[in-house]
């Protein structure tokens, strides 16, 4: 691009992020979004309205062929946004991209292969965090955030905050993760964070401003399952849907799980249910249950 053209564009992808934000949508859309067309106008090496048809399907042709079809979805709907509000141009070439419909199941560890992971998991804060995971049935990302004012000790709850969808929801906290967590603040005290980042040493950790790196938990999850020799295809978020699969064959109904893991749909709960017959069982005494058959070591390493 020329300078007068790059400056166009960066008019226009400042205002792509700021209406984004003016709807509402999380950090991570806004940065997947504007990604998009970000990624778009690098390819072409122009403002994005200068393209026709025949060149956006050039570029989604190629995109599906380096990238999986999760970030083509992404893209696609980040540059109808674009097109819509910022352009505000009708959205004639939709039907160019269209994601196969891929229904998948994930693979389930047994309660014997959590407890196997956790054994095998060596540093005590990845440990803790993959049992905070899996007994709680979190998402990566609101393990990560988890801060210190959100544990509720007395009634055992812990209050996520802005999960998917920007909803808050409270969760059972297991007699066995609130020993672990507290034996973990105890060793970094930070004032905020439960899971600080923790490099350096511990007065850095004390200070640092930041949780725990994500692409760290997920390498450690990859080593972690490498060494327990499990071989299913799992990451962190397997343990999500492990904690949801064996709450269910507990008999735990399907609406008190769907609130448990903060699904908006039924129908997304739905997959758990296999040939299991559920009967209602109070949530946190379930959970209980469940958890607390784990032998996990929380002695300093």
């Amino acid at each position: 691009m020329t300078p007068s053209e790059r400056k166009h564009f960066d008019t226009l992808y400042e205002r792509h992020r700021r209406a984004l934000k003016l709807q509402g949508k999380s950090r991570k859309t806004i940065d997947v979004y504007a990604r998009a067309v970000r990624r778009l106008a690098a390819y072409f090496d122009c403002s994005p309205e200068r393209l026709n048809s025949a060149q956006l399907e050039e570029y989604f042709a190629a995109l599906v062929e380096s990238h999986s079809w999760s970030t083509v979805k992404v893209d696609r709907n980040g540059l109808q946004f674009f097109w819509r509000h910022i352009l505000q141009r009708d959205w004639t070439w939709l039907d160019i991209v269209k994601p196969p419909k891929i229904h998948t199941l994930p693979d389930i560890l047994t309660l014997k292969e959590v407890e196997q992971l956790l054994g095998a998991t060596e540093r005590l804060r990845y440990r803790i965090f993959l049992l905070t995971v899996y007994s709680m049935g979190l998402r990566l990302g609101e393990a990560l955030a988890l801060q210190v004012g959100d544990i509720d000790g007395p009634r055992r709850l812990v209050h996520i905050r802005r999960g998917k969808g920007c909803k808050d929801r409270l969760v059972p906290l297991p007699d066995l993760t609130y020993t672990a967590l507290r034996q973990l603040w105890q060793r970094h005290r930070h004032p905020r964070l439960l899971f600080p980042n923790a490099a350096g040493s511990m007065d850095s950790v004390r200070q640092a401003t930041s949780h725990m790196d994500r692409g760290g938990a997920q390498a450690a999850m990859k080593a972690v399952v490498a060494r327990s020799g499990i071989k299913k295809k799992v990451s962190i978020h397997s343990l999500r849907h492990s904690f949801a699969t064996h709450l269910l064959e507990d008999g735990l109904s399907l609406r008190h799980i769907q609130g448990l893991l903060g699904h908006a749909s039924p129908t997304t709960t739905a997959r758990y249910a296999q040939l299991t017959q559920l009967t209602e069982e109070a949530a946190a005494t379930c959970i209980n249950r469940v958890v607390g058959r784990l032998h996990v070591e929380l002695r300093r390493r």
